[in-house]
């Protein structure tokens, strides 16, 4: 492991900034200060900020395939729409997660948790597919397959009508067989790659899933993620299946903790709020894709000042379009000063990068190893070239990087202390190749018309009031 120090480097300090030395030794921070003695190889931090590396903190990787050419829906039709499309292979998986992997790391983010779609009959393929992809390009990558026990058509409140749903293709049995036989196989957190249990949602899942991934995360200390209260239909639909709210049904059966992260969390009341503060779950907010989709705006504002752990998610590239994850945190940040009077409570851009960073690091359980520039934690660092024309002119740092438009100002990224990113270019892997591969497995196409939104929007206009 290469050693490394960086020299009069610009940090965050209280409320000013400070230049010093930062020394790398064996993957870890030994030291901040200025003017410290060499360790290892020199690296010029003049004219540029380091901060600690951000969380991705919810994705789905392989939804890049569909990226830009989705309808203009709803969650649940829009759902629809992405069945019809045809079947991944685990070349595409494979691509995507590159894919997904770059555009994270030049946008500031060092981890990403991949909510991964898996390949029918091909579940364990899909998940070595997504880990050899992630290990060549070095992010450190949380991967959460992305299970259900019920059909598409369960996800959409009954109403007034007595309906069927055709059984789901797998049995709870056997997938959780899968989840657990993939913790054996690829959770290697020393190494960068992690297992999550990660049911989907209760919109989708059984409270027999629920109990088994409980009783995995348990048995194998892993953190748990899942969708919740993405959309007012979910929350109806929580009312019909347990006459009471999601959370409280959640809390109920065991699955929130301190190492519980629940995207998007948009249709949560007061009562919901204070659970999740009481049982220190994390809110992955998700602004573009709930915008994109019309899911509404997250409370955010609220979950801060009840005390509730929030950071910051893309979603998918095909409810959001983009893995630029600078963007987010821009978007996350300043939508609630249009949906919150009180000014003093609005996020801050100091607060925001707290909130990718150290929020992202407590979500997952890892406050002692990552999400600050503190001596002893892992070396998960990213470096911005303060010259570059969208940080100019010279006012606040952290300001530009988070109110402003950057792009392309990421210089260097370490993770674990490895160099995967230089002057602006990830090393690790041929960039060039991967997007060349990504044009040609795929062709310019326009707007189809889907068979499954056809056969369930009528009854989801009915239950919306529509």
């Amino acid at each position: 492991m290469v050693n490394f120090t960086i020299q009069n480097v610009l940090i965050a300090a209280s409320d000013d900034y400070a230049t010093v030395d930062v020394q790398i030794v064996d993957g870890a921070i030994a030291a901040i200060a200025p003017n410290l003695p060499v360790i290892g190889a020199i690296i010029d931090g003049k004219n540029k900020l380091l901060l600690p590396g951000f969380f991705n903190a919810h994705t789905h990787s392989s939804e890049m395939w569909q990226r830009g050419i989705m309808s203009v829906l709803p969650l649940e039709l829009w759902l629809g729409e992405l069945y019809d499309f045809a079947p991944l292979d685990t070349e595409q998986v494979y691509l995507s997660a590159l894919g997904t992997a770059v555009e994270t790391l030049l946008s500031g983010g060092t981890s990403v948790v991949d909510h991964l779609v898996l390949i029918p009959g091909l579940e364990l393929e899909t998940i070595a597919t997504a880990t050899r992809a992630y290990r060549e390009v070095g992010i450190r990558a949380f991967i959460a397959p992305l299970i259900q026990d019920e059909s598409l058509s369960a996800g959409i409140p009954s109403g007034e009508s007595a309906r069927t749903h055709e059984p789901y293709h797998r049995s709870t049995a056997a997938t959780l067989e899968i989840i657990e036989e993939a913790v054996r196989q690829f959770h290697r957190p020393d190494e960068g790659v992690n297992i999550l249990v990660a049911p989907t949602g209760i919109q989708l899942c059984t409270d027999a899933l629920f109990a088994g991934c409980i009783e995995l995360s348990d048995r194998y200390n892993l953190c748990r993620h899942s969708h919740l209260l993405e959309t007012r239909a979910q929350e109806k639909l929580a009312q019909e299946k347990y006459g009471c709210t999601a959370v409280e049904h959640l809390k109920r059966i065991g699955f929130l903790s301190d190492r519980t992260t629940l995207a998007h969390c948009v249709w949560l009341n007061d009562a919901d709020i204070t659970i999740l503060a009481e049982t220190q779950s994390t809110v992955v907010h998700n602004p573009l894709s709930n915008l994109r989709l019309g899911s509404g705006i997250a409370p955010i504002l609220k979950y801060r000042q009840a005390g509730v752990n929030v950071t910051f998610g893309c979603d998918g590239a095909s409810s959001n379009d983009s893995q630029d994850l600078l963007e987010a945190i821009k978007i996350g940040s300043i939508l609630h000063n249009v949906t919150d009077l009180d000014y003093q409570y609005w996020i801050t851009p100091r607060q925001a990068v707290e909130m990718a960073s150290s929020g992202g690091a407590k979500g997952l359980n890892l406050t002692d190893n990552l999400g600050s520039l503190s001596v002893g934690k892992q070396a998960d660092l990213v470096l911005y070239d303060l010259t570059h024309l969208s940080l100019l002119p010279r006012t606040d740092p952290i300001g530009l990087l988070v109110l402003g438009r950057p792009n392309n100002v990421v210089d260097s990224v370490w993770v674990n202390g490895k160099q995967i990113v230089a002057d602006g270019k990830v090393t690790t892997i041929n960039v060039d190749e991967l997007r060349q591969e990504l044009f040609n497995r795929s062709q310019w196409e326009t707007k189809r018309k889907s068979e499954t939104v056809a056969q369930i929007e009528p009854h989801y206009r009915t239950v919306m009031g529509l």
